[in-house]
């Protein structure tokens, strides 16, 4: 994966090169010094990820990642910056993930991975999706960071008090909405299995019973068990028969 670094700051410029060197995979194809410069080298370089600060002068970060989300192949954007404050208005800019500085090498390396399993058509739909338009993916802290998970890659999620947990095929990670929030938005993409637990539809593989006579439905790509409860067994009966 080819990486562009853009940062006004040369130290924050070394770290980032330093890192990026200690990972396998990843070849850093240019770095800039502002969002102008950036935008000509992407245009040029055509990157595959672009590690961006935000406040810069000139042409800032969050003009430079929408005007990059609008190339005819728009790169994975990692905002890189020392304020937390900015990471909703840097996902509206159609950012893929988010890092604090001081930036550790086990923060870049998931990061880094994540953005390199969404491919350029991907990209490109998630910027001209309009605001009103279904979600495709969901915003999740991970510790200091948020990313972006693509909502093909959910299995279930699991309320916990006031979080929801996300299992996806890759882990999981906390969010603050409540299940019936995403039952309403996600609506048939979703099966109610607890009255804690939804289901995404796409990933459930069938039914298993358990020694107690009950059941716990069972997943395509995780080898998570989820219970079900008997108020929902018949629903999710009758799905997996029409599926």
């Amino acid at each position: 994966m080819n990486v562009l670094i853009v940062d006004d700051e040369p130290p924050a410029r070394d770290r980032l090169r330093g890192l990026l060197g200690q990972l396998s995979g990843y070849h850093l194809c240019g770095e800039a010094t502002n969002g102008a410069e950036a935008l000509r080298l992407a245009a040029n370089l055509v990157p595959d990820i672009v590690l961006l600060d935000i406040q810069m002068p000139g042409l800032d970060g969050l003009e430079t990642a929408a005007r990059l989300a609008a190339l005819e192949k728009p790169p994975a954007i990692v905002f890189v910056t020392a304020y937390s404050q900015y990471a909703l208005d840097a996902f509206d800019a159609h950012a893929v993930g988010y890092l604090l500085k001081p930036i550790r090498l086990e923060h870049l390396e998931r990061v880094l991975a994540s953005a390199s399993r969404l491919n350029r058509a991907q990209l490109a739909s998630l910027a001209a999706e309009p605001a009103e338009a279904g979600r495709t993916h969901l915003r999740v802290r991970l510790g200091q960071r948020l990313e972006l998970i693509p909502l093909s890659e959910v299995c279930y999620f699991q309320a916990d008090q006031k979080y929801v947990t996300v299992r996806h095929r890759h882990g999981e990670a906390l969010i603050e909405e409540s299940l019936k929030t995403l039952e309403t938005e996600l609506g048939a993409r979703v099966v109610r299995v607890h009255r804690n637990a939804l289901a995404m539809a796409a990933q459930i593989a069938g039914l298993e019973k358990t020694a107690d006579g009950g059941a716990d439905l069972v997943f395509t790509d995780i080898p998570d068990r989820l219970e079900v409860s008997r108020r929902h067994l018949p629903l999710i009966r009758q799905f997996l028969k029409n599926a």
